[in-house]
């Protein structure tokens, strides 16, 4: 694999966020970007950015720093964001209708096929023409559209389930919002996002914060 298997994991979790705002510096019509500047934007040292770069290739010139639209576009490429990934959810709930709803997926090449859910009320309904179908006939659909990405928005307790009809239905990645970890088989990705644990941290934070104050 070369170079790029060796890239950890904080390292790549970083890029996503160096993606983003260079997106809003292009918006603002910016054509060029120092690493210190980029860095008093991202939060991240101007060294750490340079490094985290270098493990792509070389994107910046010494004294002009960094073209905007083209380390954009070579971040895109990167994160894989260059082609079309058809989604599903499954759990149409409030969380699930939210994703659904969000159009930033959308624009980044995240088409929403379909939500799924188990509730009589909600099959048929259409949440801006994608339409909610019957659980039932998830493993069918999957095959028939070829669906790259299941998100998972159900509660805990059925969520392994429906994460291993995602896997036998050939998906190899799965974004999963309910509060568990998955088991799934080694050649499947999964992206946990425990909103419980990021509300935990942010706590533990404000607490430490208020000792502080009265200190």
């Amino acid at each position: 694999m070369g170079k790029k298997s060796k890239v950890s994991m904080a390292v790549i979790r970083r890029l996503p966020k160096y993606y983003r705002y260079l997106g809003e510096l292009l918006d603002r019509d910016i054509k060029r970007i120092s690493s210190q500047q980029l860095s008093e934007l991202t939060g991240f040292t101007a060294s750490q950015i340079r490094q985290d770069l270098n493990n792509f290739g070389g994107f910046g010139q010494q004294g002009y720093g960094y073209n905007v639209e083209e380390l954009h576009k070579q971040l895109g490429k990167i994160l894989g964001l260059q082609k079309t990934y058809k989604t599903i959810i499954v759990g149409a709930g409030n969380l699930g209708q939210a994703i659904a709803h969000y159009r930033g997926f959308q624009r980044e090449g995240f088409k929403m096929l379909a939500l799924f859910d188990i509730n009589p009320r909600l099959i048929g309904l259409k949440l801006w023409d994608i339409e909610i179908k019957d659980v039932e006939t998830l493993e069918d659909f999957i095959k028939e559209n070829e669906v790259d990405i299941g998100v998972i928005c159900t509660p805990k307790e059925v969520s392994q389930e429906i994460a291993d009809k995602l896997v036998k239905s050939g998906i190899k990645a799965i974004w999963n919002f309910a509060p568990t970890d998955l088991k799934v088989s080694k050649d499947v990705v999964v992206e946990n996002v425990h909103l419980n644990e990021s509300l935990f941290t942010l706590s533990y934070l404000l607490k430490e914060k208020l000792k502080k104050d009265e200190e």
